[in-house]
């Protein structure tokens, strides 16, 4: 038990750097020094918690001792805080990783078909797959709609990975962006379980609290996409005809 609760302070202690950081690169402007420095400090939080999660996920399913004996239906239990928190942290891992590689490998997108980025990105996808197996065998959607969410994702950077053509110029940045308010969504969910069985214990199986992140990251995803492609779009107002 000593080792869980030192698992838990030490997760508590990165993710809340990784929580509190993780507005700055959002409020401030893209590419400047803050943003890095911001972004930088906030995905060092999030490996950490997200490491850390899957560890104590790991000991919630094979510990020597039962946690949290409150908690009375220990299927839904090892599916919340065993499976769904491995898979949980092993996205959020999957997302700092691929945020920062398109930003470093700009210029080079096939390197990202690397065994080591193909590696990371198929630990996701197969830890998402049986989060969702086991949401169904327990008859919960929230494991099977975070699932999805995370293996859609996943198939969203291998289609920019494998593409037979190069984008256009400054693709780059909207995968970046998407990854790293992914990596947001997964460390508020995953942090949530942490929380939420201390705080509120009888609403820990709540799915609206749950999908709060989702509701707010993917908002941010669809208003930041629209924005950037409003400011990419030509303006044609005001252009006269040239004569004839």
């Amino acid at each position: 038990m000593a080792l869980f609760e030192a698992l838990v302070v030490a997760h508590v202690v990165t993710g809340t750097v990784g929580l509190a950081a993780f507005w700055g690169p959002i409020v401030t402007r893209k590419g400047a020094a803050n943003h890095r420095k911001w972004g930088k400090t906030a995905c060092c939080g999030f490996l950490g918690a997200g490491s850390l999660a899957i560890a104590m996920a790991l000991l919630s399913l094979y510990g020597p001792e039962q946690r949290h004996p409150e908690v009375t239906d220990r299927a839904l239990y090892e599916g919340l805080f065993g499976w769904m928190m491995l898979y949980l942290g092993t996205l959020t891992i999957g997302f700092v990783d691929y945020g920062l590689a398109v930003v470093r490998h700009s210029r080079d997108r096939r390197a990202l078909r690397r065994l080591r980025y193909q590696a990371v990105i198929a630990a996701v996808v197969i830890t998402g797959a049986w989060c969702g197996i086991y949401g169904f065998t327990v008859g919960h959607p929230l494991m099977m709609l975070v699932a999805f969410i995370g293996i859609v994702a996943m198939i969203i950077q291998q289609v920019y990975i494998w593409r037979a053509s190069d984008p256009p110029r400054g693709t780059y940045i909207g995968e970046h962006f998407r990854a790293l308010i992914g990596m947001g969504i997964s460390a508020y969910t995953a942090f949530m379980s942490v929380g939420l069985i201390r705080l509120v214990p009888d609403q820990v199986f709540n799915p609206a609290i749950w999908a709060g992140p989702s509701v707010i990251g993917v908002s941010l995803i669809l208003y930041f996409t629209i924005r950037a492609k409003r400011a990419g779009t030509p303006k044609v107002s005001g252009v006269r005809p040239h004569p004839q």
